[in-house]
């Protein structure tokens, strides 16, 4: 069977866009939050005693191996009430990456809730316009929020992004950090399981094409755990063929950060 690279079928973005178009969204397909609260629970209560940061971020991650992809998993638009989803039987690569680092930092499963509305939203107003539409603009948030902080490699470049994609939040000008993807796959032994790769695209008007998280098999060999659209699920799959299945050109690095609360136990 041929895969298709990621980059040449439809991203995040997309689904955004056709959100933000008035899309119908069945009813059917949306998980009660309470439900999907249980389950993130539980893993919560399992991960507590898991420190650093990264082993409840390979926890968490790997028990929700094989949950299915799905788009749409956001709901809202410019003209349409915000809700804030919470569920962990679908995601895409984006909301899979952002639950596990909130289910990651809460201290218990109450606190998950303000948790991940602090990661997907600025300033946790449940809000389109406060929603990090942009992965630019999720890692900044993040990066200021202290959930995570950016990591470079030596060879890292800086690269101009315009995007365009939302008309309705207008025309945005980013300057990344970018590491070479060469560069990344020299240099595995300063990676970290649970980092969050960000793949940045090639098309004009976004940003990045897919993201998710370092893994690492028991021989060492790096993987990438991630909601993957053309596997349909989540899973774990050889970095180094991604990279080249999806002539990957260029990434960048977020380290998530132990929670102060958290942190201040130890």
């Amino acid at each position: 069977m041929t895969r298709l690279p990621y980059d040449l079928g439809l991203s995040r973005r997309d689904i955004l866009y056709l959100l933000a178009g008035g899309a119908a969204i069945s009813s059917a397909d949306i998980m009660p939050g309470s439900a999907a609260e249980a389950r993130i629970g539980r893993l919560i209560d399992e991960a507590r005693g898991k420190s650093p940061i990264s082993q409840r971020l390979e926890f968490i991650s790997g028990a929700l191996r094989a949950t299915r992809y799905q788009g749409y998993t956001l709901i809202g638009g410019p003209k349409r009430p915000e809700q804030f989803v919470v569920r962990d039987d679908a995601f895409d690569c984006v909301t899979f990456c952002e639950t596990v680092l909130a289910a990651a930092r809460a201290d218990n499963p109450a606190e998950f809730d303000a948790v991940l509305r602090n990661i997907r939203y600025r300033n946790g107003v449940v809000s389109w316009r406060e929603r990090n539409h942009y992965f630019f603009e999720w890692g900044q948030h993040n990066i200021e929020n202290n959930v995570c902080r950016s990591v470079t490699l030596d060879g890292s470049i800086k690269i101009d992004k315009d995007v365009y994609w939302h008309k309705e939040l207008g025309r945005r000008r980013f300057s990344i950090a970018a590491i070479p993807g060469a560069v990344f796959l020299a240099n595995k032994r300063q990676l970290t399981t649970g980092d969050i790769v960000g793949f940045i695209t090639q098309r004009p008007n976004l940003d990045y094409f897919h993201v998710g998280f370092i893994a690492f098999d028991s021989g060492g060999e790096l993987l990438l755990r991630h909601a993957s659209q053309s596997r349909h699920r989540v899973l774990d799959e050889r970095m180094d063929r991604f990279v080249a299945v999806n002539r990957v050109r260029y990434v960048t690095l977020l380290r998530p950060q132990e929670p102060r609360a958290i942190a201040a136990k130890e």
